[in-house]
């Protein structure tokens, strides 16, 4: 019926004369044609939004755990050489070894004295919580040869490595395990040393086990290894053998199947030994393997490990073999270390040398190889996601409290890497780069598969894409992409046109995330203004974590330590691209603005303080005081504890930052770009040497005494951590930077050659004061009295000494 009608209106409407036409009956079909018309464009206009939406959000996503798609640095994970493929690999252990590959077996010792009735005390993970007085690689040469000493209360253990090339899978390995009594202390009663060999998943491999459930040896094969056996032989009085056949889902979870497995043994005077086989006989291949000896000091344990690939194996590395090895690696070891850092020939004692070999040895036998993924986040994925699973060959800055990689702590361990041997070195940056995601984002902290992941509390396992961390691989690349141009060979080529595009999308990284306001200037994005229980708010991604700036976080921020950052970061990339006929106008410019002293102190100095700060918007009038309790508490109800929060006593403008003096407003000085008879560089130099602002007997304090937060706490349960304690890395790059105006004229050469000398003697002097002291090299030292503080060992960047020993930089 409508249509009936609205077909005889439109008739009546076009025999009508124009003029009676009414504006409702013109406008009807008009209005319906429109509409229509706006549906047809509208709607699909509306789901393309939508579809380009959900795709864009999609992608947004996934852009995290996207790989880079430039050429790989490292194409070959599983070992660039055979010569690397077996290694004491696994840095958190006391001992072990595992292959470079995404499957490898691990290998590694336990120990406990026998102290019935009393649980026994496995040793097993590097944890500062057992007390060890010392532990350490004496000599270690990063491939093939080391020698470590571990003092638990009255044992003192000598842990022995070499390893023998050979065939197609690595080669044959030994290692011989030392207990003796450590002779300040009582002589214990007896001594257990288990070695375990752990499978990734269910293995083929065939026990030979002896009457008193002595094993022998272990023999199998798999596509990696091909076929191998592996031996146990043991010396001492009055041994007792046992061992234990098991499964463990997982290398995190060894040490508890291993003491699931423990029981009171009858023979031989009770002891605390393995149970044997714990899974049925038919089970499908078992995947963990425990030898143990039990016996009076002096006790000895060999493990020797032959690849079934060696055709023309001369003897086997046991015994005396072992000890020829042994000796002949211990030879060549010191000659090496002569011959690069030439301490004897500059006159250090033998005790100091052998310091600065166990300095060296530790960050070399503290290298790991890592396989996982990571657990990443950015702002479009609502949870952590599992980045791509990929393999990481690098050092740890700690093997008790930080056994796994660090992106701004291995550029520095790569100055003294480099040196004894620059193709490791070299290994170890291709790795790091080839974690790149696609927008050249490398996570800081690397957190890869069971062994490490169980060493981190949740809250530290998650990384978020928006936090960086200072660009260090730039300081060993400087000099090693100058000798690689040198030497101009066809490997070295290959290194740099590999290299050269995952570095350049990094480095653009940098310049889009972490730009500043204003042309050539940077800020750490990730401070937190919100933050209202810190009386600074950290700046977790500079590094420098809680060293104070400006008071309140927002983007008018200039960092004086990125700027300079990127000025090195700028010098190298124009050099690689320069030798590899890239563009590299662009990256020289950026290096000249960046270094240009007249710029920089446009931006960051301060004639009346004389010094270089950040910029930002700041008030030194702050400070932590409890909040009042909450109102109408009921008779009788507890007032509830609450945490100090900040309170600003007067409001803060946009300023320099010039309150706080101490290592950030050293940055010009350590990245060298201040121009040799500039005033400032002297004003630097008179002030460092002022007690009263940095300089301590035991190097340069991290934030002067006249700084408002010096030595206090950001929160109320967070103590001072970059606020006035010595660290070494960055005291590093001071001695670096004075001796290289030392050798370079002008008006400031002889000042800064003589506080070259004082500051390095004085660092060297204290930090070998404390491992002769302590046992230990440490993560820092305290301003006032030159103790080590925080975790130890701490042979990451501490372990500079060496090179500042031999001035090598």
């Amino acid at each position: 019926m409508a249509r009936k009608d609205g077909v005889r209106r439109r008739t009546a409407h076009q025999n009508a004369p124009r003029e009676e036409h009414t504006e409702e009956d013109s406008e009807e079909p008009y209005h319906i044609d429109k509409l229509a018309i706006s549906l047809f464009i509208l709607v699909p206009l509306a789901v393309t939004i939508c579809i380009g939406y959900f795709y864009y959000q999609n992608m947004m996503q996934h852009m995290i755990t996207r790989q880079s798609s430039a050429p790989m640095v490292i194409t070959n994970k599983r070992a660039s050489d055979m010569g690397r493929f077996w290694g004491t690999y696994r840095p958190g252990v006391y001992f072990g070894t595992k292959t470079r590959s995404a499957n490898s077996p691990v290998t590694g010792l336990m120990w406990f004295q026998q102290n019935l009735p009393h649980e026994p005390k496995i040793r097993h993970w590097c944890e500062q919580g057992d007390k060890l007085s010392k532990y350490g690689w004496l000599k270690h040469n990063g491939n093939d040869y080391g020698v470590q000493e571990l003092y638990d209360g009255n044992i003192k253990l000598t842990t022995e490595y070499v390893k023998r090339l050979g065939g197609k899978n690595g080669g044959d390995w030994s290692a011989r395990i030392t207990a003796t009594n450590n002779a300040n202390e009582p002589l214990p009663s007896k001594v257990s040393l288990m070695y375990y060999f752990v499978t990734d998943g269910p293995s083929n491999v065939v026990p030979n086990i002896r009457k008193s459930q002595h094993l022998r040896s272990l023999e199998g094969e798999d596509s990696e290894l091909g076929s191998y056996k592996m031996s146990f032989s043991a010396e001492g009085s009055d041994l007792a053998y046992s061992h234990m056949i098991s499964y463990t889902p997982g290398f995190e979870h060894i040490e508890t199947v291993l003491k699931y497995g423990l029981e009171i043994k009858r023979n031989k005077g009770d002891y605390v030994g393995l149970k044997g086989r714990l899974v049925p006989m038919d089970s499908p291949g078992p995947n963990m393997y425990v030898y143990q000896v039990t016996g009076h000091l002096p006790l000895t344990l060999e493990v020797v490990f032959e690849s079934g690939s060696v055709s023309d194996r001369p003897e086997s590395l046991q015994g005396a073999a072992l000890e020829a090895e042994l000796a002949k690696k211990n030879r060549e070891f010191d000659t090496k270390f002569e011959e690069i850092f030439k301490l004897k020939e500059k006159g250090y004692s033998a005790g100091k040398i052998s310091f600065a070999q166990a300095a060296m040895s530790n960050m070399l036998g503290g290298i790991g190889f890592f396989f996982g993924s990571s657990k990443v986040q950015s702002r479009y994925n609502e949870k952590p996601i599992d980045s791509w699973d990929t393999a990481l060959f690098t050092a740890v800055p700690s093997r008790s409290f930080f056994p796994r990689g660090f992106l701004w702590d291995e550029g520095f361990h790569n100055m003294l890497i480099k040196e004894w041997d620059e193709t490791l070195s070299m290994e170890i940056i291709g790795h790091w780069m080839d974690l790149m995601n696609s927008d050249g984002w490398i996570p800081r902290e690397q957190i890869l598969g069971g062994e490490a992941r169980a060493k981190v509390p949740d809250e530290f396992v998650v990384q978020r894409d928006e936090n960086a961390n200072p660009p260090t691989f730039f300081l060993p690349l400087e000099s090693i992409i100058e000798s690689l141009i040198r030497e101009n060979s066809t490997s070295s080529k290959e290194y740099l046109q590999h290299l050269y595009p995952r570095l350049r999308t990094w480095y653009n990284w940098y310049n889009k995330t972490q730009a500043g306001q204003l042309p050539t200037t940077y800020r750490w994005k990730g401070r937190n203004p919100d933050a209202v229980k810190e009386i600074n708010p950290k700046t977790l991604t500079s590094g420098l974590d809680d060293y104070p700036r400006a008071s309140h976080p927002t983007s008018i921020e200039r960092h004086l330590d990125l700027r300079c950052w990127m000025a090195l970061a700028s010098k190298v990339m124009a050099n690689i691209a320069r030798s590899l006929n890239e563009e590299w106008q662009s990256y020289q410019l950026t290096y000249e603005a960046l270094s240009d002293n007249s710029l920089l102190n446009d931006l960051h100095w301060s004639e009346p303080q004389r010094r270089y700060a950040d910029y930002g918007l700041h008030t030194d009038s702050t400070k932590l005081k409890r909040p009042p309790p909450p109102q109408h508490l009921q008779p009788g109800q507890p007032v509830p504890h609450r945490d100090l929060e900040r309170v600003v006593t007067k409001s803060p403008t946009e300023k320099l930052v010039t309150s706080y003096y101490g290592y950030v407003s050293l940055f010009p000085l350590l990245t060298q770009i201040l121009e040799p008879g500039s005033d400032q560089l002297g004003h630097i130099l008179n002030q460092m040497k002022d007690e009263k602002l940095l300089w301590t007997p035991f190097g340069l304090r991290s934030l002067s005494k006249s700084s408002p937060l010096y030595q206090k706490h950001n929160t109320e349960h967070d103590p001072p951590y970059w606020r006035g304690a010595v660290w070494m890395n960055i005291n590093y790059m001071a001695v670096r930077a004075l001796y290289h105006y030392s050798l370079t004229a002008g008006p400031h050469q002889q000042l800064a050659a003589s506080l070259h000398r004082e500051l390095r003697d004085n660092l060297i002097n204290n930090v070998e004061k404390e491992y002769r002291r302590t046992g230990f090299i440490w993560e820092q030292y305290d301003d006032r009295t030159g103790e080590g503080k925080g975790c130890h060992p701490f042979t990451g960047w501490s372990a500079l000494v060496t090179v500042m020993m031999a001035d090598k930089y």
